[in-house]
Parts: C-alpha cells; sequence; structure tokens
C-alpha cells in the first residue's frame, strides 16, 4: 500500500506566476538546501503552489500500479511530495542502475577543476595503453571526453564487460554515437590521477559535502550506486543548481553547464550522461536509429535527465524550479534507461503542477 511520509504545510511564500516558462517560479523565494544530518528536511504542500491536489490520486495509483518503490517532488529544494509504495520506506536504499552514471560526470568534472585531469586527454594518459583491444591508433583517439558523450568508437555489440577483449574498435572516436558501459574506465582515469581510490575521491568531493548516504556496489562488469531516494533528490537539487550546493560550488558551473547540453552532433539529446529533453531528434541504446522528435514529449523542454534500467529516474526541470525522483522496479519491460512509461508518468504529473 501507499504510505504518505510528508506531506504537510509550512510556511511558504507564493506569488503570481509569469507566463514566461523561465519565470514561473515566486521572486521572492529563496532556494532551499537541507541540512546534512539526513533527517530534517522543509516541506511544502502542492496546495501551497497552487496545483490541483484532486489529481493526485490518479498520479499515484499509477505510480503504485506501474512497481514504484518511491516517488518524490522538490520545488524549490523544499518536499512537496513523498510517497513509499510496496514495503519500501525512507531509510531503504535501492540502485540507480544508469541514472547514476551523472554521478561520476559530476566527479570527473570535480578532478577537473582541481586540475587532476583534462577531459580533453587521451584515456591512455592516465590509464595506460591496452585499455582496449582497437589499434593502438585508434585508441589513443578516445580522449575522456568520448567517454562522457558515449562517442568512444568502441563496438557496443560485445556486452557490458570492459575488459580490453570486449573493447573493440568499430569507428574512430567523435564519429559514432553508442551508448556503452565503457563509461566506468573515467572511474579509472579520476582514481589513478588523484592517487586515491574512485570511493575515497567520491565520498570526499561529492557524496559527504551534500549529506548523500549508499555506496558503489560491483554487479558483474559494472559498477551500481544504491542509497535512499532522498540521496538522489539531493544530488537532483545540486543539478538543479548547476553544481552549487547553498553557496558551495562542489561542480564548476561552466562543466555543468556542459554536462546538460547537447555535447556532440550525433545525438542531439545526450550531454555529458545527461539525456536532453526538448531537442529535435534523439537516438536510444542499442540501436543507430534516430527518431525525430524530443525524447518525452508530456515533459518541459528544458529537462535534463538521469534514466536508467528498470525505469529509475531523476528528472530535473530548471524552468519549475522542480527535481522529481522516481525509484522501483521495470514499470512495464525491462530497459536500458527511457521507455513509454516515461512520457505516461509526465502526463499524471502535469495533471497535477499545471
Amino acid at each position: 500500500m501507499k504510505s504518505l511520509f510528508f506531506l504537510f504545510a509550512c510556511f511558504a511564500i507564493f506569488s503570481c506566476s509569469s507566463s514566461d516558462e523561465a519565470n514561473e517560479q515566486p521572486i521572492n523565494e529563496v532556494m532551499y538546501f537541507p541540512p546534512n544530518d539526513a533527517t530534517t528536511w522543509e516541506t511544502k504542500t502542492p496546495g501551497s503552489l497552487e496545483w490541483n491536489e484532486n489529481n493526485v490520486p490518479a498520479l499515484l495509483d499509477y505510480l503504485e500500479q506501474k512497481n514504484s518503490k518511491s516517488f518524490i517532488v522538490l520545488h524549490n529544494g523544499e518536499i512537496v511530495m513523498e510517497y513509499y509504495f510496496n514495503g519500501h520506506t525512507a531509510t531503504t536504499p535501492w540502485y540507480w542502475a544508469s541514472a547514476g552514471k551523472t554521478l561520476t560526470t559530476a566527479v570527473v568534472g570535480i578532478a577537473e577543476q582541481e586540475n587532476f585531469i583534462n577531459t580533453n586527454n587521451k584515456v591512455s594518459d592516465y590509464i595506460g595503453t591496452g585499455w582496449t583491444s582497437a589499434p593502438l591508433a585508434k585508441e589513443n583517439l578516445i580522449t575522456c571526453k568520448h567517454l562522457l558523450s558515449m562517442t568512444s568508437g568502441l563496438d557496443d555489440s560485445n556486452g557490458d564487460g570492459v575488459a580490453p577483449s570486449n573493447l573493440e574498435y568499430i569507428a574512430d572516436a567523435g564519429t559514432r554515437w553508442a551508448y556503452h558501459n565503457v563509461y566506468v574506465k573515467l572511474q579509472d582515469v579520476v582514481a589513478s590521477a588523484t592517487n586515491q581510490t574512485w570511493d575515497t575521491y567520491f565520498n570526499t568531493k561529492l557524496k559527504n559535502p551534500i549529506g548523500m548516504t549508499g555506496g558503489w556496489f560491483q554487479i558483474e562488469s559494472n559498477r551500481v550506486y544504491r542509497s535512499t531516494t532522498r540521496s538522489m533528490a539531493r544530488f537532483g537539487l545540486l543539478a538543479l543548481n548547476q553544481g552549487n550546493w547553498n553557496g558551495t560550488q562542489i561542480v564548476n558551473s561552466a562543466y555543468f553547464n556542459l554536462s546538460t547540453n547537447t555535447s556532440q552532433n550525433l545525438n542531439l539529446a545526450y550531454g555529458y550522461m545527461w539525456w536532453l529533453n526538448g531537442k529535435s531528434s534523439y537516438r536510444l541504446p542499442q540501436t543507430q536509429f534516430q527518431f525525430n522528435g524530443k525524447l518525452i514529449p508530456n515533459a518541459p523542454n528544458d529537462m535534463y535527465c538521469g534514466l536508467g534500467k528498470d525505469d529509475q529516474k531523476l528528472y530535473v526541470i530548471p524552468s519549475k524550479k522542480l527535481v522529481i525522483i522516481r525509484m522501483g522496479d521495470e514499470a512495464d519491460s525491462a530497459t536500458f534507461g527511457l521507455s513509454d512509461f516515461d512520457n505516461t508518468l509526465w502526463g499524471k504529473i502535469n495533471a497535477v503542477i499545471n
């Protein structure tokens, strides 16, 4: 059964919104950041935002029917909705799947701003040659930015393994977009460049400063992050604020801006491991087909998101000052990221917030 964890009134200032989408936020409301004690988080009600509360039950019913475990909506940093389903609780960790790629993106940016790495440099500068089975000249074309943007040119049909035997040349780096697990090599790059383990650097530079819980777990050839839903919401709030946490710039804002905009001309809907809405076309994992139209038609054009297998969702919408999290099992059939669930869910969300 679904349970309401937090949904009560607190003091909130509300003023009439502009017709300009970028100025819908009440002009005198300051962004809220929860303290790092992991227990306190200010809330507000949907009614205080003049949302349509009559449509909340339909949204929750849909989430529960689609195997959701948790759902959080932040507005301006404060919790507006927080629900848990099917025995899941606020303290239960769950895996981010590929939505956690965005964590790797952020930490790579931190390592670059601390001058440990340069994302324009080739990967082999940091982890040595022979990390692929590509000819050396082709391997040396692959930069850290190619891994961030999924344009390594390595064959994506060899499964998720990242041993050299799995990483075969298929095209020159930068000439082909393909969703590939090879991005995890960026964690090796950071570890080598900083002379620290990935976990230590991640915890010191990102996890602890914003009060996240959880940790990395090895699943076959992949490293997956697991945490509470609120921890994902904390990272979403950092993303909403372009890498700034309550006045401290955790991730360089210029780099974060690059991360959440088109990173190459092959897949307009892809940044540095962030999916981008509102573009004229997009490509999906495991195909070279280009689809016309925007990624999630029902969602705001300025939304960027982390999307993971089994419908893990991290949506960030700057124009509406929203962060929306959905964790759970697969809604319908197994997917690597995007699914029909996204568009239907956004139809239900729009019925509440618009």
